[in-house]
């Protein structure tokens, strides 16, 4: 029985992949660059062969590196996550750069000068 069949909704089958994949990040590979890692979101496709997902890191300094370290252990990343989960068939990770938390600084930041130039 795959892992899969065990999820009843796509929402909770991509959230079960993003927990996943985030543990393995903290446990399973000893690489330092994915510590400031994280993975924000998971959006499967509708045939589950496929995944976007949306990682952010503490330090924006540090997202080359992330990039580097995220797409060098994609392989690995989903063979352990077939072992770990159970299934038969992993999606295709295509890691985006999740920069919503720098964007919302920036419109903060924005609109703050903008209320400061009315005063």
């Amino acid at each position: 029985m795959s892992g899969r069949s065990k999820v009843s909704s796509k929402p909770k089958y991509e959230e079960l992949v993003r927990n996943a994949i985030n543990t393995a990040l903290r446990r399973d590979f000893s690489d330092t660059r994915l510590t400031f890692l994280t993975v924000t979101r998971v959006e499967l496709s509708d045939d589950y062969a496929n995944a976007k997902v949306w990682w952010d890191t503490f330090d924006s300094q540090k997202r080359g590196d992330c990039s580097e370290a995220i797409t060098a252990i994609k392989g690995r990343l989903r063979t352990l996550l077939a072992s770990k989960l159970d299934l038969r068939h992993v999606p295709d990770f295509h890691f985006v750069y999740d920069s919503q938390f720098e964007d919302e600084k920036k419109i903060a930041e924005l609109l703050k000068a903008e209320g400061e130039d009315k005063k």
